[in-house]
């Protein structure tokens, strides 16, 4: 069957209002770059006619402004899911102008077809190369493509010649069966392959082709600042103490790193204590300072769902793919964040919240419990099966006026009983096998800021009746006083 090659225009008009559409990709890696902006002007030309045009839209993780943030300022989405971060679909979601369910990134691929939402009528891919057969090459992220292809009406694929054809082997391709008939995932390294390096779909579905030679825009992170650094550098020696005690082994465990500028921090760190040997990853984002330590070899090898790397990083491996190709391993994120997975390697996984309490529970999503800032990711995928669970975080933001550990946090996303460690540029609390006071102690002790370690203690210290000491007349008093008066060391414990 003959490859349609059509334009982006084209491609749109494939793609209707009211449709649930499947887009590649994971963070802005592997998204199609020019297909989303044909359907968000066809949304304007319809609304301008006064005629609805609205989306659902189902992703891998974030995308970039290509997607979330043209078809939002296009008010062409209906719902999202399952992670974003995009500034202007943020304030959609905020403002409650679209649908949004948050979701562990490992599961959306098996509710889809489990049926949980609905039928799939369009799958947007981004290919490095398509045969007539129906082979489809990714580029620089698996994501959820291989069930967005099973599930969808009709595929659109956007050949993008940007990516070389010789990434052929750097994927790893696999969908579980579903329950009754699923087995055993059969990853018992990091460097298993288990599936095909090819995306295989009927052909008869793929409606048409669209050639394009658009760059990705290569991720950028905050530079790392003495706090950051402060961070990586208590994680590094946390992990090499464990070593020392025999809680981990000589050899090293496999790592998860979430994504951002402290995970960067955390993996430079780690691969400059020489305490700590040569090791593995497996984890969903694969960034600058993987290809770094690579280099260095340092990281022995690297499996995950996106290479999510600036130009110039991107550029180094495209550039030696001799040497990378057998070290780095794209999978689809249903099995790169597959908590039997990481429960089977043993796997210590490093994560950031946005918010602590003092009895270890986190808050990885809301802004003072209500604004959402991205979701969930994959953070809860890696922690519940994690060998070592780890949350790092800034004590402070805004100048010191927010203080990241409170007595409670204003929105639960993993609880205490999932939390085994919190890091911030203080030092570090071991939370393993301590009650909930002794917990409180540990994190003011060792990761508060010390402008606000006082007024957490007077918290502990109210004499409040209970296993776990809250006081709900005054545990949301630092929420209060930044709502209030924008500053939470202006907290008044006698009414918020």
């Amino acid at each position: 069957m003959a490859l349609q090659f059509i334009t982006a225009e084209e491609a749109a008009t494939f793609v209707n209002h009211g449709d649930r559409v499947g887009f590649s990709g994971f963070t802005p890696s592997g998204c199609p770059k020019i297909i989303p902006s044909a359907i968000a002007k066809r949304a304007e030309e319809a609304h301008a006619k006064g005629n609805p045009f609205q989306i659902g839209i189902f992703t891998g993780a974030s995308t970039g402004d290509r997607i979330d943030g043209a078809l939002a300022r296009a008010n062409a989405v209906k719902f999202r899911s399952p992670y974003q971060s995009n500034k202007d679909l943020r304030a959609l979601l905020n403002a409650r102008e679209a649908q949004y369910f948050d979701l562990h990134l490992s599961s959306l691929a098996q509710e889809l077809r489990y049926g949980f939402f609905g039928k799939l009528n369009v799958a947007i891919i981004e290919a490095a190369d398509v045969t007539e057969d129906g082979e489809i090459l990714l580029t620089d992220a698996a994501g959820n493509s291989p069930t967005f292809c099973r599930m969808a009406d009709l595929i659109l694929i956007e050949l993008n010649h940007f990516h070389p054809k010789a990434i052929r082997g750097m994927h790893d391709l696999y969908e579980p069966n579903d329950p009754p008939y699923r087995r055993e995932i059969p990853i018992y390294t990091p460097s298993d392959r288990i599936g095909s390096p090819v995306l295989k779909v009927d052909p008869k579905k793929i409606a048409g082709v669209v050639s394009t030679t658009t760059p990705p825009d290569g991720s950028t992170f905050t530079p790392l600042d003495e706090v950051t650094v402060d961070i990586g550098r208590n994680v590094a020696a946390f992990l090499v103490n464990e070593m020392k005690a025999g809680r981990i082994p000589n050899t090293f465990l496999p790592l998860q790193s979430g994504v951002g500028n402290i995970a960067n921090a955390v993996l430079g760190c780690m691969g400059e204590n020489e305490g700590i040997p040569p090791f593995s990853i497996y984890t969903e984002v694969i960034q600058d300072a993987v290809i770094k330590l690579m280099k260095q070899g340092r990281v022995k090898f690297a499996s995950g769902c996106s290479l999510t790397l600036s130009k110039e990083a991107l550029n180094e491996v495209y550039s030696n793919l001799d040497f990378y190709k057998d070290k780095l391993l794209l999978r689809p994120q249903e099995i790169s964040n597959n908590p039997e997975v990481v429960r089977r390697l043993g796997l210590i996984t490093i994560n950031t919240a946005l918010e602590v309490d003092i009895f270890g529970n986190i808050n990885s999503t809301h802004v003072s419990g209500t604004r959402m800032m991205n979701g969930i990711g994959g953070s809860g995928d890696f922690t519940r099966g994690a060998y070592l669970s780890v949350f790092t975080t800034p004590s402070t933001a805004k100048n010191g006026k927010i203080s990241a550990f409170v007595p409670m946090v204003s929105h639960a996303d993993h609880s205490e009983h999932s939390v085994k460690i919190l890091v911030s540029e203080y030092g570090v609390a071991d939370l393993r096998g301590t009650s909930p006071v002794q917990r409180a102690r540990l994190i003011i002790d060792n990761c508060v800021h010390p402008d606000y370690r006082p007024l957490l203690n007077d918290y502990l210290n109210r004499g409040i009746a209970g296993h776990t000491p809250q006081d709900l007349k005054a545990c949301f008093a630092f929420h209060h006083a930044l709502a209030d008066r924008g500053d939470m060391h202006l907290v008044d414990w006698s009414g918020r």
